[in-house]
């Protein structure tokens, strides 16, 4: 089976000698969004500053559409137009006067003529739902405005993956769930979205498919059943279930019940209802 983006045993020690990376081997099929789950340290941004070529393996490869990334001029020219990385922290990333300079800046470095770079830049925009903020300076903008231009100046460059490192950092519920709805969208439209992630709650609703990571390794991956089914990797990884299938958890636990388990608030009605049916 073909990826979009793989990684082989990849590792990476830092200059002070921090092993951080220790053998990933991590898959992503074309069109799914997968979610990569862990706690602060556990590696999550370094092996996504692999992705496109930022940080170079110290062992092992990462491979685009089959290929492996080239560290060349020419080989991360053409990795970037593929794989387009949204930081964690948008401050890290915006730095133009105002939000139309900092979401063409991309195109504008591609070469691309004047009119193209005006045609990705307004599509972008609209995309984020970011029209009529174009000459507003970045610093005047809020958490999650700052958040969606970020994605926007990566949307101008047509890239085929999408790469967010902790998407929801620092956002209230309301900003949380609107960054995520967009990407949802993003991925109904074809695109390949990767995220990391601590927030359990949110992997179920959205994630195809989920890498659970502590401490530079792969723990557990597989689908959102799969992986929230292995409770003893979790609490290894210091994670928790999503909220309602604790609760379902807790019930089995301290009430006998046998209910089964579910990740999302439908999924437990559904379960509780096919319980009450039987039961009655």
């Amino acid at each position: 089976m073909s990826y979009i983006l793989e990684t082989r045993d990849l590792h990476y020690i830092y200059p002070d000698g921090t092993h951080v990376l220790k053998g990933i081997n991590f898959k992503v099929k074309e069109g799914e969004m997968v979610a990569l789950l862990g706690p602060n340290g556990a590696g999550k941004s370094t092996l996504f500053l692999h992705f496109n070529g930022i940080l170079k393996p110290t062992k092992g490869e990462v491979l685009i559409k089959g290929k492996p990334i080239k560290y060349n001029k020419e080989g991360l020219i053409k990795v970037r137009k593929t794989v387009g990385l949204v930081f964690q922290n948008p401050d890290d990333q915006i730095f133009a006067p105002t939000v139309l300079e900092d979401v063409a800046f991309g195109p504008l470095n591609l070469g691309l003529s004047k009119e193209e770079v005006e045609r990705r830049v307004k599509e972008a925009l609209k995309a984020v739902g970011m029209e009529g903020f174009e000459d507003k300076p970045p610093h005047h903008l809020s958490g999650g405005q700052k958040k969606r231009v970020a994605i926007a100046g990566i949307l101008a460059m047509e890239p085929d993956i999408i790469v967010l490192d902790e998407p929801t950092a620092g956002l209230d519920p309301l900003g949380a769930s609107q960054i995520m709805k967009l990407l949802y969208e993003l991925n109904k439209q074809g695109k390949t979205i990767i995220i990391s992630t601590h927030d359990v709650d949110l992997v179920p609703v959205y994630a195809d498919r989920v890498y659970v990571m502590y401490n530079g390794q792969i723990l557990k991956e597989g689908t959102v059943k799969e992986v929230f089914e292995d409770v003893e990797s979790l609490r290894k990884a210091h994670l928790r279930l999503p909220r309602v299938a604790h609760l379902v958890e807790i019930l089995n636990k301290k009430d006998n019940l046998n209910l089964k388990m579910g990740y999302t608030i439908g999924e437990v009605r559904r379960n509780i209802l096919e319980y009450l049916k039987e039961k009655c």
